[in-house]
């Protein structure tokens, strides 16, 4: 028994002896490598929850009394500005409106007259009667000469000469008044009429106006774009003043509430953008800070922020974007200066601590072809912010030293700086370099050398 495990031990060592030369005859790992960076404004982001919500929602209601003769909409139809919601009875204020055109008709025929002025027969009617006056006053000025002289002469009584004088004044007195008459009728109207008729048709104008104002509120419209979420009425239902008809909701770009701690609230500005996850879609839409509400919920000590977004119709022409759906957004938190960051792809996880493969610069040889050899050099990191693709990163300590052999003095913490050449594609592929034993080698092309 005890030959027979001995025989398993040594046949388990070969095996271990095996490998580790596969290992050492195999050549340098494939790799391509890219430039750290160093960038002064790295904002670490955090991510908060909040619900996606309609710019603008209106509870329209009724301007007027009236029943409702028609419903034009259901809920969830689109509706655009100005489209008619639902009517109201309009007979008994259509009467009204007849009324008042007829009137205002007839207001503005009287100015028309008035300004028209009188007709050219009224003015030779009354011409006629002025000569005609005048004849009859010169007839009886002479028949009271006549007379005058007959009484001198004691031919005539008292009275017949009393008599004669007076009807040659009272012809006098005809003659002037057809000669006024006259005056009147050439001269037209006193200017003082035509502004009465002109300020009476003002009037009617703007009392047919205000009926024509009126019937157009029994005519209930959405005053935006939007889309109807509550029906208030129905038809044949009786709505008073006031009462609400239909509910109608923004939604062509919607704003994700959210709630933002104080102490972030410093990092968030308006105009700043965002990527905004809506799960309910699986998707991430990108948005800008819209406002930024100063007023605080005192028990959470959180600020609402606004994020908008433009919304996407889906084939059925309804809004994917809805009001009352959880989204999460990405906010700036605070500031990281002077941040070290690389790629994402350059970050090998897997063992007590991340790492990032790094070129030693001193150690780039050139290879076969067109291909570039190097040392690679396994540095502990820990991770920070996160921007698009890049990531923060800042070296830590390490039980295990990783760094060159004596014969390459370099420290760790001097590879891993801006514009060191990190490992983005191939790293999960390079073998952990034992402990005393000489580094990991990479190759890639020279073309890839940034």
């Amino acid at each position: 028994m005890i030959a027979f495990h001995n025989r398993i031990l040594i046949a388990v060592s070969l095996v271990l002896i095996g490998s580790t030369s596969c290992w050492a005859q195999r050549g340098p790992a494939v790799v391509e490598i890219t430039r750290a960076k160093s960038r002064s404004e790295l904002i670490p982001k955090q991510q908060v929850v909040g619900t996606i919500a309609a710019t603008r929602t209106a509870v329209i209601g009724s301007a007027v009394d009236g029943r409702v003769v028609e419903m034009k909409v259901r809920e969830g139809d689109r509706v655009e500005k100005g489209q008619e919601l639902a009517l109201l009875l309009t007979e008994t204020i259509q009467l009204e409106i007849d009324a008042a055109a007829a009137e205002l008709e007839l207001r503005r025929k009287e100015l028309e007259e008035l300004e028209n002025g009188s007709r050219r027969e009224e003015i030779q009617q009354s011409s006629a009667l002025v000569e005609a006056a005048k004849v009859n006053a010169e007839y009886l000025e002479n028949e009271r000469q006549r007379q005058e002289a007959l009484r001198a002469n004691n031919s005539i009584s008292a009275s017949d000469y009393d008599q004669s004088v007076a009807m040659a004044l009272e012809a006098k007195q005809r003659l002037l008044e057809a000669t006024a008459a006259y005056q009147l009728i050439v001269d037209g109207p006193r200017p003082e009429r035509i502004a009465q008729a002109k300020a009476k048709v003002s009037m009617q104008e703007a009392n047919l106006g205000r009926l024509q104002d009126q019937k157009a509120k029994y005519t209930i419209r959405s005053r935006f774009a939007g889309y109807v979420t509550v029906e208030h009425t129905e038809e044949g239902q009786w709505v008073s003043r006031g009462e609400p008809v239909a509910e109608v909701v923004a939604l062509d770009q919607v704003d994700a509430v959210v709630q933002v701690l104080e102490a972030h609230i410093p990092f968030v500005h308006v105009g700043d953008e965002v990527s905004v996850q809506v799960p309910a879609l699986n998707k991430t839409i990108p948005g800008v800070v819209a406002a930024i509400i100063p007023k605080a919920d005192v028990r959470s000590r959180t600020f609402p922020v606004k994020i908008q977004l433009d919304n996407i119709l889906d084939a059925d022409e309804q809004p994917t974007l809805k009001a009352g759906m959880l989204a999460r957004a990405e906010l700036a938190v605070g500031q990281s200066p002077n941040a070290l960051i690389v790629p994402k792809d350059a970050i090998v996880f897997g063992g007590p601590k991340p790492i990032v493969w790094v070129i030693q610069p001193d150690s780039i040889a050139p290879g076969e072809g067109n291909m570039q050899t190097a040392n690679a050099i396994p540095i502990p990191i820990a991770t920070g912010a996160e921007d698009d693709d890049w990531i923060e990163v800042s070296i830590v300590s390490s039980s295990r030293s990783n760094a060159p052999n004596a014969a390459e003095p370099k420290s760790v913490g001097s590879l891993l700086t801006a514009e060191s050449s990190v490992i983005i594609r191939g790293n999960e592929r390079i073998p952990m370099p034992r402990p005393g034993g000489p580094p990991s080698q990479v190759t890639w092309a020279a073309s890839n050398s940034k």
